[in-house]
C-alpha cells in the first residue's frame, strides 16, 4: 500500500533571529536559497520571559518593553530579507526558551522545510541552538538543519547559495 504525503508547497527557510554576528550569514544564505528555489524566508525571534517576582503590572510592562525591542530587531532583519528575496518574510515572535519555541513552531507550521543557523566564528564554540541540534536534540527536528559558518564573507555565501 502506497503512503500518500501532503503536496509540497512553497519552501520556507527559517532563520532564528538574534543579535549574534553569525546570524547575518544565516539570514543571507537563507534569503539567497529561498530566492533561487522559489521559496520564502521566515524569521523567529524568541524573547526570554521576565524574571523575578514582580507585581503583575511590572511584569506586563517588562514584557511590553521586550516585545518592542524584539519588533525593532526583527524589523531590521525583515528589511534585509525583503531586499534580498523581493518579498517580506513571515515573522514569528515568541516568549520562552529558544529551543522549545523553535520546536513548537516547527510542529505548528508544516511549510517550514529548512532550519538555517549560523555558527560562531569565535573560539567560544557553537551557540546554544547549534550545540543542541547537532547533539541529542537533533533527533527532535523534522526538517534538515543548515549551519552557515560565521567566518564566511558575503561573496563566499553568494558562491554557495
Amino acid at each position: 500500500m502506497a503512503v500518500q504525503s501532503e503536496p509540497i508547497g512553497e519552501r520556507v527557510f527559517l532563520v532564528v533571529v538574534d543579535e549574534s554576528p553569525e546570524m547575518k550569514n544565516a539570514l543571507r544564505y537563507a534569503c539567497r536559497r529561498a530566492k533561487r528555489t522559489g521559496g520564502r524566508v521566515a524569521l523567529l525571534y524568541v524573547m526570554l520571559p521576565p524574571e523575578g517576582n514582580q507585581w503583575g503590572s511590572v511584569v506586563e510592562l517588562m514584557r511590553e518593553e521586550a516585545r518592542h525591542v524584539a519588533e525593532e530587531i526583527v524589523a531590521r532583519h525583515a528589511d534585509v530579507a525583503a531586499t534580498l528575496t523581493g518579498q517580506p518574510p513571515s515573522i514569528y515572535i515568541r516568549e520562552g526558551k529558544s529551543r522549545d519555541e523553535l520546536l513548537k513552531l516547527l510542529g505548528e507550521d508544516r511549510s517550514i522545510c529548512v532550519l538555517v543557523l549560523g555558527s560562531s566564528s569565535s573560539n567560544e564554540g557553537p551557540g546554544p541552538l547549534v550545540a543542541a541540534f547537532t547533539g541529542k536534540a537533533g533527533a527532535q527536528l523534522r526538517i534538515p538543519l543548515t549551519i552557515v559558518p560565521g567566518a564566511l564573507s558575503d561573496a563566499e555565501i553568494d558562491a554557495i547559495s
